[in-house]
């Protein structure tokens, strides 16, 4: 039997006994993580920085040496986001909806926990304490697979939850950091279908396709966030551009920043030059097609592969847009189904917006950077799923549980046996 295999049972036979906590001391157990991280800081950084200088020798720069770095406040952003979970209302034992049929069945849907979580992820750090506190609050248990450029860091913080887990009697096993790291050993946690019942990817399109291509277990996923911003064309000016550079700018190496910035042509030849002009003052590079580019001269064109891009960079592609239906028609062409936006004083346009697009998260006069579990409410979030399974949109606790049935009766029997 193979380390990787031993190491996944043991996280199996972990996972009844995270089910069996209640509510309170699933909480508890949560909270002791977090004041585990925060004491565990400086040990934490020590091991990041040796990430960090090991990716930098390595050429690793842009988006992903960002996600790697960790500094004070993100490690007690991270300590944050485990208690915001801990304080979360339980998912596990949840009615979501009792009825009595005729024949006297009361009939329960019940959430119960999935069982193995196996996350595997990239150079971000936080994933492994956000993916732990979200699994354990609903009752699972995880298998962490981070990045290599990430390894001491992952380690650090793993080696914080396992004291929490001991000091509450729990096996570290619970939380399991894998240590082989190659692509033959994620391909084997990948098939081990009698053990991990749900994975999730959360990195780059080349890993998501990856494991998708190579997985006989359920994946939940989303390849890369194209978002949008639609300017209407009775949108407030200076409203629409607060969200086009909050979205673009504030983060770019991120999935719910934005890529493609749409404009009416009745609202462009006002809102692209003070756009254009405030873009390039933070960097941004814009690429446009031919109207946009008459508005905006040192744009660059735009290509179709433009349109599709994530760029996780301070690259915007541009178009002008003859109307709503248009944009319309642009998102569903090229988008990922990730985060829509639009800018509108128009209600019914945001409605028509809002119900004609399928994407897990549309909004309305808000920043595409507001798609995040932590901000919509969840506390953390283990990942966002443009994949129309059982979750949509980003996943926090209650995604990570499965509702069944729990029928309770008097002794009815479908058919009555006779009597004679």
């Amino acid at each position: 039997m193979s380390e990787l295999r031993t190491r996944a049972l043991a996280c199996r036979d972990a996972a009844p006994a995270v089910a069996a906590l209640d509510a309170g001391a699933r909480a508890a157990l949560l909270r002791d993580m977090a004041a585990a991280i925060e004491a565990r800081g400086e040990a934490i950084l020590a091991a990041n920085a040796r990430d960090m200088e090991a990716a930098a020798a390595k050429g690793v720069q842009g988006a992903l040496l960002d996600r790697l770095r960790l500094d004070a406040a993100r490690v007690a952003a991270i300590a944050a986001a485990v208690r915001e979970v801990a304080a979360l209302p339980d998912p596990v034992g949840q009615v979501t909806r009792r009825e009595t049929r005729p024949n006297g069945l009361r009939v329960e849907r019940v959430r119960i926990p999935l069982g193995v979580v196996a996350m595997i992820y990239e150079a971000r750090p936080n994933v492994t304490a956000d993916a732990a506190a979200l699994c354990l609050k609903a009752g699972n248990a995880v298998i962490l697979r981070g990045g290599s450029e990430a390894l001491h860091s992952n380690t650090a913080l793993a080696e914080a939850l396992h004291g929490a887990l001991r000091a509450h009697g729990l096996p570290e096993a619970a939380v399991a950091l894998m240590r082989d790291l190659s692509r033959e050993a994620m391909v084997e946690l990948l098939q081990l279908t009698d053990v991990v019942d749900l994975a999730i990817p959360r990195g780059g399109e080349g890993l998501i396709r990856f494991v998708a291509e190579h997985a006989r277990v359920p994946v939940i996923k989303h390849y890369k966030g194209v978002c949008h911003l639609y300017v209407d064309r009775d949108a407030d000016l200076q409203l629409a551009l607060d969200l086009l550079l909050d979205g673009k700018t504030s983060r770019p190496g991120v999935c719910n920043a934005l890529e493609t910035l749409l404009v009416h042509r009745d609202a462009a030849g006002a809102f692209l030059p003070m756009a254009g002009e405030a873009l390039r003052a933070r960097g941004v590079e814009l690429r446009g097609d031919e109207r946009t580019r008459a508005l905006l001269p040192a744009a660059g064109p735009a290509t179709e592969d433009d349109y599709a891009a994530e760029f996780l960079d301070l690259i915007l592609a541009v178009r002008v847009v003859d109307d709503l239906d248009e944009a319309i028609a642009h998102i569903r062409r090229y988008g990922s189904d990730h985060t829509e936006v639009i800018a509108t004083r128009d209600a019914a346009a945001a409605e028509r917006f809002v119900h004609a697009l399928r994407s897990a998260v549309v909004m309305v006069n808000v920043s595409s950077r507001f798609s995040d579990g932590g901000e919509l409410g969840l506390g953390a979030e283990i990942g966002i799923s443009t994949t129309r399974l059982h979750a949509y949109g980003p996943m926090g606790a209650e995604a990570l549980t499965v509702e069944r049935f729990v029928v309770r009766g008097e002794g009815q029997v479908r058919h009555p046996l006779r009597r004679d």
